[in-house]
């Protein structure tokens, strides 16, 4: 489909970080600054606005400056939830749709929103993705969302459906396909030695 205008960004913080011993992952440092605020400063230019899917005391993320979008599903059932936060604050303000990314990811594309807008399946759904040979690895945290199906997600919230390949399979989603070289643009900081590696990459 078309060119869509320039989206809402949401950035995904709502996960417990169990592997991590728990807490705010997205505030854990590389290279002296915050991973969330590495992933701000990819994603914010590609965005028109801003805006940070976590659950709890918002006033701990009050320094970002950002919307802090709680989880409108009960029972924080996964990424899904924080896309549905993201869509009805984006109904709110009128925009079509949202590109996701999440919170950990400090190297994502510079051009992810531009790709995933061109990949965008009839739906208005598109999910970034890498390569190895012939297997396709989905980011299913890297979305562009369109506004429309909010109230399909949030039924399918309600009716169990926890996977997002589960829901987006439903609606055609397109893929953009990102290169893996000279490393993996979601490579994603999970436990310490995660962030020594990343650490070493953004050192590198």
């Amino acid at each position: 489909m078309g060119r869509l205008i320039q989206p809402h960004g949401v950035i995904l913080a709502g996960g417990r970080a169990t592997r991590m011993g728990g807490g705010d992952k997205g505030r854990l440092a590389i290279a002296g600054r915050s991973l969330v605020a590495h992933v701000i400063a990819r994603l914010g230019p590609q965005v028109d606005r801003l805006a940070l899917n976590a659950n709890g005391d918002a006033a701990r993320w009050a320094d970002l400056g950002l919307p802090v979008l709680a989880d409108t599903a009960p029972d924080r059932p996964g990424p899904l939830a924080g896309v549905l936060a993201g869509l009805d604050w984006a109904a709110g303000t009128g925009a079509p749709h949202i590109v996701t990314a999440a919170a950990d990811t400090p190297f994502l594309p510079p051009d992810l929103v531009p790709r995933l807008l061109d990949a965008a399946g009839p739906s208005g759904l598109a999910l970034a993705a890498t390569r190895e040979g012939d297997r396709i690895w989905y980011q299913p945290t890297f979305g562009l969302w369109p506004v429309a199906l909010r109230d399909d997600l949030r039924a399918a919230l309600a009716g169990g459906t926890r996977k997002v390949l589960a829901w987006t399979d439903r609606h055609a989603a397109g893929t953009a396909i990102f290169p893996t070289q000279p490393w993996d643009p979601f490579f994603n900081v999970n436990t310490p030695d995660d962030l020594a590696r990343a650490e070493a990459m953004a050192c590198g």
